[in-house]
């Protein structure tokens, strides 16, 4: 039964990674929903977050070719309830939509969103929250005209904190080690 999986994959900082790791979705026919990549909490290793929907099996088959790649360090899926994850949306909408009396207000009010810049010709409201909750807010800001629309992909941390913190901390001990040698050497 396909569901939606979340893979986190630690990695060094490597030129190409990121190709070869949707390489093995490709060969896969796995389209990738959400992709985001930023520094983790440890100097030096980087987080990826790739959000796909896919069978158990397939998710576990991938996880294991991705943590065959150089420059991969450890690589995990998870479920949507095991993750406390977001997005954010920002959304574009002409600042004449706010004419119309309090409703655009009451929208940013009701789904907790906010607004980020008001200039003469447009108002840019951003929200955070889970996909359906930005897209929920798209649909009712679409009669209002939406000029653009942009959404990050996911960001997720896992709600077990010994798993990946003591891996981490494990991977940090190492990498300090490594430079540690490579000075002696030099």
């Amino acid at each position: 039964m396909k569901k939606e999986y979340t893979l986190t994959i630690f990695t060094e900082n490597k030129i190409g990674l990121l190709h070869r790791i949707t390489v093995i979705f490709t060969r896969r026919h796995l389209s990738i929903d959400s992709l985001n990549t930023s520094e983790s909490e440890v100097r030096g290793i980087y987080r990826f977050t790739i959000v796909v929907t896919t069978t158990e099996t397939m998710v576990r088959t991938v996880t294991k070719q991705i943590e065959k790649q150089i420059g991969i360090l450890k690589a995990f899926y998870h479920t949507e309830e095991e993750l406390v994850y977001q997005e954010i949306a920002l959304y574009k909408v002409p600042t004449k939509a706010f004419a119309h009396g309090d409703d655009i207000e009451s929208l940013i009010r009701k789904y907790n969103a906010r607004v980020l810049t008001i200039e003469p010709e447009y108002i840019i409201v951003e929200k955070t929250g889970h996909k359906s909750e930005t897209q929920l807010l798209f649909r009712e800001l679409e009669p209002f005209g939406i000029l653009q629309f942009a959404r990050s992909g996911r960001i997720a941390l896992t709600k077990q904190i010994k798993e990946i913190t003591a891996y981490l901390k494990d991977l940090e001990q190492y990498h300090n080690e490594s430079k540690e040698e490579t000075l002696t050497y030099n």
